[in-house]
């Protein structure tokens, strides 16, 4: 199925968690934040939270630095 992330359309599984997407970025262990077809996900939403065909999906990956 065809979702949108971060404004490129992108293949995943349908059913897809966002916590599956995320593991298949590489990004399961890094400080993100996710957005779902306009909604902020809390941290413990991510596994629950499954997508849709065409759903839109922002991650943000936090990084500190100066």
């Amino acid at each position: 199925m065809h979702i949108i992330l971060n404004g490129d359309t992108h293949e995943v599984d349908s059913k897809c968690s966002i916590a599956e997407l995320l593991v298949s970025l590489d990004l399961a262990n890094k400080p993100v934040v996710v957005e779902l077809d306009g909604r902020a996900l809390h941290r413990k939403e991510l596994d629950s939270s499954t997508m849709t065909q065409g759903s839109h999906v922002e991650i943000v990956v936090l990084a500190a630095g100066g």
